[in-house]
C-alpha cells in the first residue's frame, strides 16, 4: 500500500496518505476555477482513515449548488488550499492533487461541472465527463 504525503507551499500544512485514492477527479465549476485561480481543479477523494493530518489549518466553509456545506482547509501562512471535506461526500477527505507535486500521482478518471469547462480546455480522451448524455 503507498504512502503518499501531500503539503502547502510552505510545509506547515501537511498529510500523510495511505493507500490509493477512491477517486480522482477534474472540476470545472466556477467556484474551484475561483478557488484554484485555475480552469480546473484536479481532487483526489480518500476515507478519512487513510489521512493523518499535521499542523495548522484555517477553514472557509460555502454551501455548494448541490446544497450540501464544503468546508477547505488552508494553511493560514501561505494561502495553499490542501485539503477539503463535503457533507455529501460522507467520511471522506479530498485532497488537491498539486499539493501532492507528484507527476507521476493517478489520472483523473472522471470530469464535472464539463458545462462550465473552458471551451479551449480538451478533456483527456480516456476522461468521461459526468453528464456525457449532455454532450453533443
Amino acid at each position: 500500500m503507498p504512502t503518499r504525503h501531500a503539503s502547502c507551499n510552505c510545509g506547515q500544512l501537511h498529510l500523510t496518505i495511505s493507500g490509493e485514492p477512491a477517486r480522482v477527479s477534474m472540476c470545472h465549476c466556477l467556484a474551484c476555477q475561483r478557488r484554484t485561480g485555475a480552469v480546473i481543479s484536479n481532487q483526489a477523494r480518500f476515507p478519512s482513515g487513510q489521512v493523518s493530518i499535521s499542523g495548522k489549518a484555517t477553514q472557509w466553509a460555502r454551501v455548494a449548488e448541490s446544497g450540501s456545506k464544503v468546508t477547505f482547509n488552508f494553511c493560514p501562512v501561505c494561502g495553499s488550499t490542501v485539503y477539503w471535506q463535503s457533507e455529501s461526500f460522507g467520511d471522506v477527505i479530498v485532497v488537491a492533487v498539486g499539493a501532492f507535486a507528484d507527476p507521476q500521482f493517478p489520472s483523473p478518471q472522471i470530469a464535472v461541472w464539463e458545462e462550465t469547462r473552458h471551451a479551449w480546455f480538451a478533456l483527456p480522451a480516456d476522461v468521461p465527463p459526468k453528464h456525457a448524455a449532455k454532450q453533443g
